[in-house]
């Protein structure tokens, strides 16, 4: 997926052979059949619109209703998760300008 992205940001064509040649220019060794896969796969995906679109993470439902004290403690931590997840999106678009 890295070198996807990568060869995304170079404005280069996501192709079988460019994305080998990018993991062999790392030191990796490619999976033909995952290369095959990831090819595939992105072939119908419009990447700056995917980039675009909001990323959401699925909350687990609580096992028991929380006090009120332990709501307010929570809330920083929610922020906190949230701010985290805004900066790793930011740091994401980093990377395709």
């Amino acid at each position: 997926m890295y070198a996807a992205m990568l060869l995304h940001s170079a404005g280069k064509e996501i192709t079988e052979s460019a994305v080998e040649n990018v993991l062999s220019a790392a030191g990796i060794k490619p999976d033909a059949v995952r290369v095959k896969a990831l090819v595939a796969a992105l072939a119908e995906v419009d990447i700056d619109e995917a980039l675009k679109a909001p990323v959401f993470a699925a909350a687990a439902a609580p096992a028991a209703a929380p006090a009120a004290e332990e709501k307010a403690e929570e809330k920083p931590e929610e922020e906190e998760k949230k701010e985290e997840e805004e900066e790793d999106l930011q740091g994401l678009s980093a990377l395709f300008g």
